[in-house]
């Protein structure tokens, strides 16, 4: 058991564990452990491992504005276990009044909201950028009966871990943070688990199911964080169709982790299938701010290629747009991983034909057969 990914729960390691501090579990083995010096060291011995291994699980120590915001992720399965990891944030929410100016001058904003409905969607959206990042926060779930501790919080707020689930517990995954007695705030999370074989759709977003003007930038800024988003007509029905036919669907956007509360209630609300998402690492406070807005040449290859390599037997569909460098990226990956990649679509925003010099050079020697460049989703 590793503490990156440790587990506790009454089915391994605390069966008949009793309660001590509020929202604390301590394993029986301690008072075998008592028992057994009066009998034989060598048995002491191996109980006190047993001892350590047996880590107790705490409850986050949440204060009453702390929060955890978890993030879909997706579960493999490795012989009869499947691996879960658990990404989320521990923050307190931004309760002063926002400074406007500043924010937008940091975001690279030159144009203000025009009326008090774009003033109030940015600073709705805004607030994601100006929360206080919790570091240190001890952070477990709760699954059912089972607990597991998953980490702690790093300076950024963002705690990565992962539990195991045996293979006769494969089912959708929920789970809620573990707070402490009488903590009755809610934290929910979930986790996709894949099968080694199946159907995968890979996902861009801004342009791709949703309109952003990505080539414009402060059209981009402007779409963002003053206007409400708005679903490329036809996406929904065709992603949709795909998922009652079995695919999953993976949410690779370039914005950044503070845009997911939003963007996941877009996706939602416009009727796209759920499924993981996977962001952009971003601080207002340190040099990542300068990285928001890098080509994606930079960003989405280190997404995609390791869940290539996870499900290697699994095919996967790679949806974009030619607003940037989708039809680069995505013709390299097929060139690299042609048994794994299925299909490659490319959503035409920039009114190039499909035998453009441009697709020519993106998808050289990639079968024709493979890839394709729309205008109508259907």
């Amino acid at each position: 058991m590793s503490h990156a990914g440790c587990i506790v729960s009454p089915q391994r390691g605390t069966r008949g564990a009793k309660k001590t501090r509020a929202g604390d579990l301590q394993s029986p083995t301690a008072a075998f452990v008592i028992a057994s010096t009066r009998t034989n060291t060598p048995l002491l011995f191996l109980c006190l491992l047993c001892l350590f291994a047996a880590i107790p699980v705490s409850a986050a120590d949440l204060r009453s504005d702390e929060r955890v915001l978890f993030y879909p992720t997706v579960g493999w399965q490795e012989a009869s276990e499947w691996r879960v990891p658990v990404h989320a944030l521990v923050f307190e929410p931004e309760r002063r009044v926002l400074t406007s100016a500043a924010v937008r001058s940091a975001l690279g904003l030159v144009a203000e909201p025009k009326d008090a409905a774009e003033r109030a969607v940015f600073e709705s959206r805004a607030r994601g950028f100006l929360v206080d990042n919790e570091r240190g926060n001890r952070i477990s779930l709760r699954m059912g009966d089972r607990v597991f501790a998953i980490g702690e919080s790093a300076a950024d707020g963002h705690v990565r871990g992962e539990f195991r689930l045996q293979d006769a517990e494969a089912k959708p995954v929920t789970f809620t943070a573990f707070t402490r007695a009488g903590d009755s705030r809610e934290f929910r999370g979930h986790a996709l688990l894949l099968r080694d074989t199946g159907l995968s759709v890979i996902s861009d977003v801004d342009d791709t199911i949703k309109v952003s003007h990505v080539r414009d930038r402060q059209a981009l800024l402007r779409k963002t964080f003053y206007e409400p988003f708005q679903a490329v007509d036809g996406m929904a029905a065709v992603y949709r169709a795909w998922a009652t036919n079995g695919a999953s669907f993976h949410y690779v956007s370039a914005s950044p982790w503070q845009l997911y509360e939003p963007l996941a209630e877009f996706a939602a609300t416009n009727g796209f299938p759920a499924g993981s998402w996977h962001m952009k690492q971003f601080r207002v406070k340190d040099s990542s701010f300068l990285g928001l807005f890098d080509s994606p040449e930079n960003y989405k290859p280190g997404v995609i290629e390791p869940m290539l390599r996870q499900f290697p037997q699994r095919r996967f569909i790679l949806v974009g747009d030619s607003g940037e460098r989708d039809p680069e990226i995505y013709g390299a990956l097929a060139r690299k991983f042609p048994q794994e990649i299925h299909r490659v679509f490319i959503r035409d925003v920039t009114g190039e034909d499909a035998n453009a010099a441009r697709y020519e050079a993106a998808f050289k020697n990639v079968p024709v057969e493979k890839w394709r460049v729309f205008r109508e989703p259907t």
